[in-house]
Parts: structure tokens; sequence; C-alpha cells
């Protein structure tokens, strides 16, 4: 129940008005093989339209005294050597709002489903994001002989690319999506690039827009996801066998009126205030932990 405080006549006090942007922890890239990049973080805001369809959310009202429950999610391990899938992406949480950790990837397997998708690994299919948070990962290629190359992950605001054989590279991480929740716009949940074959025609694929990674070529490895943007990690490539990049961790930001109130950032949480025109805002970017006003 809602401690509401009350004003000296006893009237309710009326809640404070904030504004959120919600990002998951992406997804890490697979690894061993050609294998699909990782999904990016689910992103879900008031400020900006957000991926899978592009709607946007209403702003929560939190009364003084209360606690909300803040989480951010962690980016999930890239994929080793021996193969099995990634690390999903953790989910991040403020109050009511939940965006969903970004969806895996392995070799020569359909991606997992998530806030985006994970693209698969060789000859799949990519998986499937959640609406309004987030889209498809993309669907692998792969012929005997012939090369092959790992879907891209799904991004906030764009489907992962397919993977080609020797035609073309590895797929792209889908586009994130840009909000200006902190007064500077900044593109947050790319997807990661799929990896490659080692065919010399076969590149790897590009990290998404919003800190996906890139995917391996003759690095082996795959790029790790920005810290605190959500991003999905590049997948791997085939020889010698290369490991995923790591996914980006997620981030919670709050905005509300400086003459509303002040808030606490609760043991457990990292993270710091700033305020720009008439807002504040607080950058929470690790942790979980409670926030209130006052």
């Amino acid at each position: 129940m809602l401690n509401v405080m009350t004003a000296i006549n006893g009237a309710p006090l009326p809640p404070i008005t904030v504004d959120y942007l919600v990002v998951a922890g992406g997804a890490g890239g697979g690894g061993f093989a050609y294998t699909g990049g990782g999904g990016a973080g689910g992103l879900r805001s008031t400020v900006t339209a957000t991926g899978g369809g592009g709607s946007l959310e209403t702003a929560l009202g939190c009364f003084k005294g209360t606690n909300f429950t803040v989480t951010v999610g962690a980016g999930g391990a890239g994929g080793t050597t021996g193969g099995g899938f990634s690390g999903l992406g953790s989910n991040s949480v403020f109050s009511t709002v939940t965006s969903i950790g970004g969806g895996n990837t392995a070799y020569n397997t359909n991606g997992g489903t998530g806030g985006s998708g994970g693209g698969a690994g060789g000859q799949a299919t990519g998986g499937a994001g959640t609406a309004n948070q987030g889209y498809a990962g993309g669907n692998g290629a792969f012929v005997t002989g012939s090369g092959a190359a790992g879907g891209g992950g799904g991004g906030a605001g764009a489907v992962g690319g397919n993977g080609t054989l020797n035609t073309g590279p590895a797929g792209s991480g889908g586009n994130g999506v840009a909000v200006s929740i902190t007064g500077s716009s900044v593109t947050y949940a790319g997807g990661g690039g799929g990896g490659a074959s080692n065919s010399p025609t076969c590149g790897r694929g590009t990290g998404g827009s919003g800190g996906g990674g890139n995917g391996a070529a003759s690095n082996v490895t795959g790029d790790s996801g920005t810290s605190n943007s959500g991003g999905g990690g590049g997948g791997g490539f085939w020889s010698p066998a290369g490991t995923g990049g790591n996914g980006g961790s997620g981030v919670v930001i709050l905005r509300w009126l400086t003459s509303a109130g002040t808030i606490t950032i609760g043991a457990g949480l990292t993270g710091s205030t700033s305020t720009t025109g008439s807002f504040t805002y607080a950058t929470i970017t690790a942790g979980t932990g409670n926030v209130s006003w006052a």
C-alpha cells in the first residue's frame, strides 16, 4: 500500500510525475563458429518511441515517502569455444515497469527470444523480440563448402540483419533507439553483429547503433556490447573457434520537475543525479534497491 504523505489541511499531496527510460541487459554473442549476435535488451520509455511498434508510455505518478524498486539488468556472458547458448541479458525494472533482457544465441541454432531476439547461428532462424520493446534477430546462412555467417541480434529499433554466404558479410545487429531523456540524444539497445566463417569473403557483422558489439572475423572473438547501453555482444568466428562478446549492461534513467521533490537512491544501487533546465534526472547504472522522493 502506498504511504501517501498529507498536507497540513489533511488533503493528499499529489504524486510526482516521473518520466523513465528502462533498458535491460543485452545478451552475449554466440561462441564457437559463425554464431549469431546477441539480442539487445528491451527498451521502454516515456520520452521517445520505443522498439516494436513505436508506442510511447505514460509517466508514473510517484508519491513522496514511498519506496519504488529499481533493478539494472546485467549483460549476458558471451558464448564459449565449446558451443552452447550464450548468456541471456537480465531484466531491468522501475516500479511496475519491466524491460526484458536480450535473447541469446548458439552455434547452428535458432536465436533465443527476449527484449530483442538473438541472431541465428548458421542455418537457423532468428529469435523473436518482445512487442513494444524490441525486434527479432536475423537469420543465419550456411551451405557446406560455401561458407557461413550468423544473423545479427535484434535491436530496440530494427530487426537484425540476415547472414549471407560468400556474397556478403554476416548479419548486422539491429539498430537501437535514440532517447533524449537527459537533454541530449543518446542511442540505446543495438543488437550484436553476427560472426563469420573462415571464408575470406564472409566478413563479420557490424553491431547495431546503440552499443551493439561487432561480430568476429579474423580477430576470433566478438566485441562486447557497450556498458549501460543494453547492446548485444558480437558472435564468434569459425576457425580457430572464437568466443562471443559479452552483452552490455542496462540502465534506468528517471526524470522529474526539480521543483516537485528530491530523490534518495538507496543502498544496493549505483547512481547519480544531475539537473538540466527545470528537470532533475537520476541515472542508475547498476544494482538492485529502492528509490524514493521527498
